[in-house]
């Protein structure tokens, strides 16, 4: 990028943090991230879900953080969740119910500002309160609403505030509100995030739309974030699983911004079933791999804006892995890579430090051969058969790492296995971010 787009970029990013304090929604919020997309995308209505938002001052003063979703009924539900040890009681309690029958209907409620995580009874009690709360207001089973809660962990949720405004948030639902939702779910975030994605199954129109929160603590076990993803299609809640766990794998399991993993991490995709479509029941069917083609451009599109609004984050990061002696051991190499803060704060820097990849590889306790390594900046050949590349010189990687969108190449030469992932890099903004974070 010319030193004239980075400017216009810069002041872009200026204006939009002006209007976000203009309307109330920051408070001291860090710039856009220089990585974020120019516009948040056209989300198409997904017929079937209503959403709405409302300010209910969890933590936040003067902007929405409180997000519902209401599914008509013959919606299913399909999910990943966290496997941290320490996952919080929204993130339990939707684990229980993922699996229920979408006869009835369902709802999301979601809050930013308080993870209601480390808070023992007192936090299931507020998952209670709020879900038989909604259940009342909605017209809805308890078992068919689903909370989810961001934030500092630690503090019990003051659930009345949010309880104060169920009326408001029944009251105004809309077709038109997923970029609204997008917002109120955000806590470090820059910028909100959205993608959706619009095929044709049997010669009719099937539109998927999602939504994600995320920018800290993200290093996925299972699910990332906070993600909310909803479709018209007609498919089976067993197919739908299949499909979300898959791309989950794909997705969100291979970013990673600080190597920490969430207690409150949740993927949920909500399927309205209203498409004029034959239901999708084989997973191994064309309609069905068509779906989850576009199912898993949209997850990976969500994943890749999460890394790219990682705090302080300055440059996006492909690290691709290949010649492993297995797919596990070239995912060890480039989780490891990605994990690296040498690896990453030489990233910040622009410094073409080859030396921490080499490093990287070594630790992460995959099969390598030093001899046989070889590593690429882009398309440039950095190093080759254990020792630098006769034809590389440091300018060269020295400009390469000026980019903001950056590929390390890993082959091992030992086999055929292969992955990548992708991260940010690490700068000192992220400390600032995070001591400031609860104060």
């Amino acid at each position: 990028m010319g030193a004239k787009k980075k400017l216009k970029k810069k002041i872009k990013s200026l204006k939009a943090l002006v209007k976000q304090s203009a309307q109330g929604r920051v408070d001291d919020a860090p710039l856009v991230s220089p990585l974020a997309p120019a516009d948040f995308p056209d989300l198409p209505s997904i017929r079937g879900l209503r959403l709405s938002t409302a300010a209910a001052g969890v933590r936040y003063k003067g902007r929405t953080d409180v997000m519902l979703a209401v599914l008509d009924k013959g919606s299913v539900l399909a999910g990943t969740f966290t496997r941290s040890a320490t996952r919080s009681a929204s993130v339990l309690d939707a684990q229980s119910k993922i699996a229920g029958d979408g006869a009835e209907g369902a709802a999301i409620l979601v809050n930013s500002g308080n993870a209601n995580a480390f808070t023992g009874a007192v936090g299931v009690a507020s998952v209670n309160t709020l879900c038989a709360a909604l259940a009342q207001k909605a017209g809805l089973p308890a078992a068919r609403i689903f909370t989810s809660s961001t934030g500092v962990i630690g503090e019990p949720l003051p659930h009345d505030r949010i309880v104060a405004v169920l009326d408001e948030l029944t009251a105004g639902l809309s077709d038109a509100a997923l970029p609204d939702a997008a917002r109120a779910i955000m806590t470090t975030d820059t910028f909100p995030k959205g993608s959706s994605a619009t095929v044709e199954i049997d010669g009719q129109p099937v539109a998927i739309a999602g939504i994600a929160k995320g920018s800290g603590m993200i290093a996925p076990d299972m699910a990332t974030m906070l993600v909310y993803i909803f479709t018209d299609a007609k498919i089976t809640r067993p197919v739908l699983q299949s499909l979300v766990s898959r791309q989950t794998d794909r997705s969100f399991n291979c970013i990673t911004v600080d190597s920490d993993t969430s207690t409150s991490d949740m993927v949920l995709v909500a399927a309205t079933g209203q498409a004029d479509m034959p239901v999708i029941e084989d997973a191994t069917s064309d309609a069905a791999r068509v779906f989850s083609d576009a199912l898993g451009k949209v997850m990976l599109d969500l994943a890749h804006q999460v890394v790219r609004d990682g705090e302080g984050a300055t440059k996006f990061v492909e690290v691709a892995v290949s010649g492993a002696r297995s797919d596990a051991d070239a995912r060890k190499v480039a989780m490891a890579i990605a994990n690296s803060p040498l690896v990453k704060t030489a990233i910040a820097g622009e410094d073409p430090n080859w030396g921490r990849i080499v490093m990287a590889v070594g630790k992460s306790g995959a099969e390598a051969d030093r001899d046989r390594l070889s590593i690429r900046f882009g398309p440039h050949l950095v190093a080759f058969q254990g020792q630098v590349a006769p034809s590389y010189a440091e300018q060269v990687g020295a400009e390469y790492m000026r980019q903001q969108d950056l590929v390390i190449g890993v082959d091992l030469r030992l086999g055929v296995g292969a992955a990548t992932v992708w991260t940010c890099d690490l700068t000192h903004r992220y400390i600032d971010i995070n001591t400031d974070y609860r104060s």
